[in-house]
């Protein structure tokens, strides 16, 4: 008689229990130690100073008043916000704030991506030794002595450019009263002071590219401009990436030191073209000691910056799904 085989019974499936799942994350976590050791103080200061702040975005809600305090002020819920979007000043400083990081973003990760394929061409390693030291200095330059130094160009009374226009016969410029032209003054600030220090990350880049490949593309006769091409730019195209998605991140985010100490932040004139939303946030706290108006902007700031961060990791997924941040 024959005997009809029976099916295979599965193995049965080990059940973890919550002690050995335990068990297993601190024998990860020991194992891991020293990585965790280097990462707490980034951690520690992103919990004093962006998750323990966060109950103050209440703020944004109430009318603030001294003697109440925070949390027993007058809720007026989307009083602020509407009022800001009623007077006009939300749009021109979303407006503001977007173009110059726009321009700070294209422009200089351009210009980084251009000189550190510039450095990387160059042959003689002391001169490009020292044009690495003389373009990274002006980062460490503080925002203050560089409005001096603008203040000291472009003063109507005592600045070197008016001295210059007057010895030639010509009139003098009333810089701090034309808001047409400093888009421009500002931009090339930026990018004066912030080329150098990018440049490094895109050139580090460049020194993982694998030599023979280079040398394979000299071999079958490509010039500089060949190999700058369809070498050097598809290699730094990951990092690219990588480096704007960040960037976006705080592309409502306006650089307020540099701002502040080139146009101030109480330069009625400059309004139209140099106000941003951090200037106005130090207006209402320090001029009008609107705490919650400020506030308001803020949050308004972050929850944008949010939205844009996911937005555009979205699209880079769906171009090309292994350069996307998450």
């Amino acid at each position: 008689m024959k005997t009809i085989a029976q099916p295979a019974q599965p193995a049965q499936a080990a059940v973890e229990t919550p002690r050995s799942a335990l068990r297993v994350r601190s024998r990860r976590f020991w194992n891991n130690r020293t990585l965790m050791l280097m990462c707490l103080p980034a951690i520690i200061f992103f919990l004093i100073f962006a998750y323990l702040p966060m109950p103050g975005l209440y703020l944004a809600f109430i009318k603030y008043n001294y003697t109440d305090g925070i949390f027993h002020s007058k809720f007026i819920g989307m009083e602020n916000f509407r009022f800001l979007v009623m007077t006009g000043d939300l749009w021109r400083l979303t407006f503001n704030t977007i173009a110059y990081n726009l321009g700070f973003i294209i422009f200089g990760n351009l210009l980084q991506i251009f000189v550190a394929i510039l450095l990387n061409e160059l042959r003689k390693k002391w001169f490009k030794k020292v044009s690495q030291t003389l373009m990274f200095l002006p980062f460490f330059i503080s925002f203050v002595i560089i409005g001096l130094i603008a203040y000291n160009i472009l003063s109507y009374d005592y600045g070197i450019l008016n001295n210059i226009l007057k010895s030639l016969g010509a009139d003098p410029v009333k810089t701090y009263s034309n808001g047409h032209i400093w888009p421009f003054i500002i931009l090339i600030t930026y990018l004066w002071q912030s080329t150098g220090y990018g440049s490094i990350v895109y050139f580090a880049a460049i020194m993982g590219l694998d030599s023979e490949v280079v040398e394979a593309s000299e071999i079958d006769g490509a010039n500089a401009l060949q190999r700058i091409r369809y070498i050097v730019l598809p290699w730094l195209k990951p990092t690219f990436i990588i480096l704007l998605l960040f960037s976006l991140g705080g592309v409502l985010r306006g650089n307020f030191g540099l701002f502040y100490n080139l146009v101030g932040a109480n330069n009625t004139a400059l309004y139209a073209t140099t106000d941003i939303i951090e200037t106005y946030v130090f207006r209402s706290l320090m001029n009008n000691f609107n705490f919650s108006m400020g506030s308001a902007v803020s949050l308004y700031q972050s929850v944008f910056g949010f939205i844009v961060v996911l937005s555009a990791n979205w699209l880079v997924k769906k171009a090309s799904p292994d350069n996307s941040l998450f």
